[in-house]
């Protein structure tokens, strides 16, 4: 028997289908859309009551002789949702491209991050025909040898020179794991930050200071992280003939090759610093005050660029006043800017008091564990590690930067403020990894992922302007305007389309994505 199935989607919508009772199990025959409102499901469920054949239909199925004035649904569209994403993407320069399956790949990683081979469903419900399944994988192939990458990289580097300022930009990195078992070229085991243990890469990102991606790049799983700023920030520098900008990346990209790779290249940089390294680089202070630090105060200094005796004996413990870096003079060293926050300080000092209750607990037999931190060995013992313990304690509060850029240039605040606009790049990853979903990847040829990363760094793009131009998140964006749909409808031989009543503070929003 033929029949009307309701089936609740990822995005909370309900689709309606056609379909049949064969050999136990529900076999589809027509999927007729999704509805996002009890009106566009009642106008689904009246549309498949038409569709189907006297007998065959639900319960309440009046059939009979069709009334030539009646109103048949043809279709629904979700026009708005769709002409603010291509608006977004006409402002943008991405129409470069010029391949129509490849923005709508984009726009389904939009609307409804899912897979390939699903983007057909997302694309279906929103009113748009899809290319066909191959035409979609000949794009993956087409977007590495047409440099579809390349290609939205240089429009988005023209829209943040245009709208903002990309003298400074920022880096990080993350990991996006696979759903796969075994490694190979690409994908490789490695230190995963959400502890995983399945293949992964590593992907960096460069965006401007607002957050707008510039720059993507992939690695080998088990590569170190330190080992991917210069290939990117290079790669960068070539594509847009740069040689003046400041970098800025967190702790993980301190090393002192890095460093000396960024400096000699004409690069400015401002990269966190490890807290260990605070004795060194503030002996001075803890020679003439001792631990003692008030809120928000700011010592500006220097930094040994290599851990030996020599590089340490620049900062003269002998002089009370911090020794103010001069890349003229200072060859070894580079500037260093430490930073107390009180507040900072009682978030440390908790987390310290759990790591020392965990090491108790693991030296008295009371907890199975690794070797936390602030447990040693002696004599094949577990011990509390007090001396280790205490140097930490001295430590909290702290928080360090390195740069070489002299203070003249850019005072002390300013580089404390510059690396806090970090968090920039830690929302786009946010953003791809919960929104877009670029995590995991289902793809197993490299040239097939670095497909799936230019997707997502477009859609990123994308997501990151509207949200910007709107004020909203992508997601809260896509729930407001997906519901508007235009209706087609057939009457009388004549067929109309029905727009939408769009809200006062909806017309508010689209407003904002046409400026």
């Amino acid at each position: 028997m033929v029949f009307l199935r309701k089936v609740r989607t990822a995005s909370g919508a309900t689709a309606v289908q056609i379909a049949e009772r064969v050999g136990g199990r529900d076999k589809v025959i027509e999927h007729l859309g999704s509805a996002h409102t009890d009106a566009e499901l009642a106008v689904l469920l009246e549309t498949g009551r038409r569709k189907m054949h006297e007998g065959q239909g639900e319960l309440d199925l009046v059939v009979g002789e069709r009334d030539p004035r009646e109103a048949i649904v043809r279709g629904q569209v979700s026009r708005v949702l769709i002409e603010v994403v291509e608006g977004a993407w006409r402002r943008l320069g991405f129409d470069v491209v010029g391949d129509a399956a490849f923005f709508q790949l984009v726009l389904a990683r939009v609307v409804e991050p899912t897979s390939k081979a699903d983007s057909v469903r997302v694309l279906t419900e929103l009113g748009v025909t899809p290319v066909h399944r191959n035409t979609f994988t000949a794009t993956l192939k087409r977007c590495g040898q047409r440099g579809y990458r390349d290609q939205i990289a240089a429009a988005c580097f023209t829209y943040a020179s245009t709208a903002g300022d990309v003298s400074l930009v920022l880096y990080d990195v993350t990991t996006l794991y696979f759903e796969a078992e075994q490694e190979d070229g690409l994908r490789k085991v490695g230190y995963s930050k959400e502890r995983r243990v399945d293949p992964q890469v590593i992907v960096g990102l460069l965006v401007d200071r607002h957050g707008f991606p510039l720059e993507i790049g992939c690695w080998e799983g088990n590569k170190a992280e330190t080992t991917t700023i210069i290939p990117i920030i290079r790669q960068f520098q070539e594509r847009h003939a740069l040689s003046d900008m400041v970098v800025v990346a967190d702790a993980g990209m301190l090393s002192a090759s890095n460093l000396k790779d960024l400096d000699e290249a004409g690069l400015r940089f401002i990269v966190g610093s490890r807290v260990t390294k605070a004795p060194t680089d503030l002996a001075s202070h803890f020679r003439w005050h001792g631990d003692a630090f008030t809120d928000g105060q700011v010592i500006d200094t220097i930094t040994p660029r290599v851990a030996t005796a020599a590089a340490r004996s620049v900062n003269d413990v002998a002089k009370r006043a911090e020794p103010v870096w001069d890349p003229t003079v200072h060859h070894k060293s580079w500037r260093a800017v430490w930073a107390y926050s009180a507040k900072r300080a009682a978030r440390d000092g908790k987390t310290l008091t759990l790591q020392e209750n965990r090491a108790k607990a693991v030296v008295a037999g009371e907890k199975a564990a690794r070797t936390p931190r602030f447990v040693t060995l002696k004599n094949g013992s577990r011990v509390l590690d007090e001396a280790s313990l205490t140097r930490a304690r001295r430590l909290v509060g702290l928080k360090g930067y390195v740069t070489n850029i002299p203070v003249a240039v850019m005072p002390a605040a300013d580089v404390i403020a510059s690396y806090h606009d970090l968090w920039h790049v830690e929302a786009s990853f946010r953003m791809s990894k919960s929104d877009l979903r670029a995590r995991p990847i289902f793809h197993h040829t490299r040239e097939a992922i670095d497909a799936h990363l230019t997707i997502v760094f477009a859609a990123l793009a994308v997501a990151r302007y509207l949200q910007t131009t709107t004020g909203l998140s992508i997601r809260r964006l896509v729930h407001t305007l997906r519901p508007l749909r235009d209706v087609t409808i057939s009457i009388a031989g004549q067929t109309v389309t029905a727009r939408p009543a769009i809200p006062d503070d909806i017309q508010a929003i689209l407003q904002k994505t046409t400026h």
